[in-house]
C-alpha cells in the first residue's frame, strides 16, 4: 500500500467540537487532561489531521468518557461538509 498523499482529501471527520460542547470542556482543559498542547488538538478538530497516536486517541477517549467511534466517524460521499 502506497502512503497517502499530503493532498488527498479523507473523508473521516472529528467530533471533538461537539463532545466537549456536550461535556462542558474547553479545548485548553481537554490538553491539559490528555497531556498534548492545544495546537494538537485544534488540528485534529478542525479535520487537518493526517495521523494520530493511539495513546493520544485512548487518552481523548479517556477524558471524554468515549468511544473512538464516537470521536471519529466516516463521512459518506453524499454528506455535505461542515463549513
Amino acid at each position: 500500500m502506497a502512503p497517502a498523499d499530503a493532498a488527498d482529501v479523507h473523508d473521516i471527520h472529528c467530533r471533538l467540537d461537539e463532545l466537549l460542547a456536550e461535556r462542558g470542556l474547553t479545548l485548553a482543559r481537554l490538553a491539559d487532561l490528555v497531556g498534548v498542547t492545544v495546537v494538537n488538538l485544534s488540528v485534529l478538530k478542525n479535520d487537518r489531521a493526517r495521523a494520530i497516536r493511539f495513546s493520544t486517541l485512548q487518552a481523548i477517549c479517556e477524558a471524554l468518557d468515549c468511544e473512538v467511534g464516537d470521536l471519529l466517524v466516516r463521512r459518506r460521499a453524499d454528506t455535505p461538509s461542515a463549513p
